[in-house]
Order: C-alpha cells, then structure tokens, then sequence
C-alpha cells in the first residue's frame, strides 16, 4: 500500500517525466528546416519514401529473360548497288 505522503512525490514525479517527455518530442526537426542536397527535411523524406516504392516495384533478377533480347529494327543489309 502506498502511504499517504507518497502519493503527491509520485504525482509530482509523473509530471516531470511527463514535461521531459514533451520537451523530447519538440526536439525534432521540422519539415521546413534545410536539409541535404538544398531540399527540406520533408522533401528529403518524401525522395526517400518514393525511391523505396521504385525499389519495391523492381522485378527480382530471376524474373528477367536470360537472352539478350532481339533488336526491334533489323540490320541494314549491305546491298552491292548500293
């Protein structure tokens, strides 16, 4: 059980955790802060999320033919009257 005066200590401790917590959490950057490259954060994270979507969509190795595959346009013959 919990005696009497302890209870306004643990009351007052829970709400210093809780102000450090916050403090914490506003450390971050912004999105609007410069970032790499002479992008934001934001449009730095958004780069990286769209680049990780491209290389999730790539077929793995094993799904590309193993031949090369055939020109669309065949050579040009070379004709003698030419």
């Amino acid at each position: 059980m919990i005696p009497a005066r302890g209870l306004p200590d643990l009351a007052m401790r829970g709400s210093i955790i809780l102000a450090v917590l916050l403090l914490l959490a506003a450390c971050g950057q912004k999105d609007t802060d410069p970032g790499p490259g002479g992008v934001s954060v934001g449009e730095a994270r958004a780069l990286d999320e769209a680049a990780e979507m491209l290389d999730r969509q790539r077929l793995p190795p094993s799904a590309l033919p193993s031949a090369a595959p055939s020109s669309p346009h065949p050579a040009p013959s070379s004709s003698p009257g030419a």
